[in-house]
């Protein structure tokens, strides 16, 4: 048998395991692709979702942080409110996030997807927000599991991006050695 045979030959038996590797993993990860797929198309387009996805963020009276009122009385404003729209929604704070910019200040909770804006110099109710594209993100990154199940420090969010990582690796590899590989044959015949 010649070189050419046999190296044929081994090129056909490795585009064979390619294939059936990238065939394999496709079939038990479909799911999870198809998942990530979706949720990333949200994500990309949240902002462009006419606040549906994201809500806007409102302006308040003044630009000022002098004219600001105190963390301490814009938090028990959030509070407040959040309490007047769903009282059986948790008040823990997960974060403040303040827009100088904008003279608001927006109230993220840790417990559930709500938000609420409030005017940082007024304190007044701007907006109380249903935060879906944090939900989604979530649903993306695998640590909707790790907040359900109260699960430590992202555990299952690291193990999930890194199983999708991966195989979106094996995938690319895969893939292109499924194109490449038969062009490759074809110009040693």
């Amino acid at each position: 048998m010649s070189d050419q045979v046999t190296k044929r030959q081994a090129q056909a038996k490795v585009l064979r395991v390619f294939r059936k590797v990238h065939r394999v993993t496709g079939a038990l990860l479909f799911v999870f692709f198809f998942i990530v797929a979706v949720t990333g198309l949200l994500l990309g387009w949240k902002k462009n979702s006419n606040g549906l996805l994201l809500a806007k963020s409102y302006k308040g009276s003044s630009t000022l942080s002098k004219d600001w009122l105190s963390v301490d009385s814009l938090t028990q404003q959030a509070v407040y409110y959040l309490k007047q729209s769903d009282s059986s929604l948790s008040t823990h704070i997960d974060r403040i996030d303040f827009r100088p910019e904008k003279g608001m200040v927006k109230f993220l909770f840790t417990d559930h997807f709500t938000a609420v804006q409030i005017d940082a110099a007024t304190g007044a109710l701007l907006h109380i927000e249903k935060r879906r594209a944090d939900y989604i993100e979530k649903i993306h990154d695998g640590s909707l599991v790790d907040h359900y199940l109260n699960i430590p420090s992202g555990t299952f969010k690291l193990i999930y991006t890194t199983i999708m990582g991966l195989a979106l690796l094996l995938f690319t590899i895969t893939g292109f050695w499924l194109w490449y590989g038969p062009k490759r044959m074809r110009a040693n015949k």
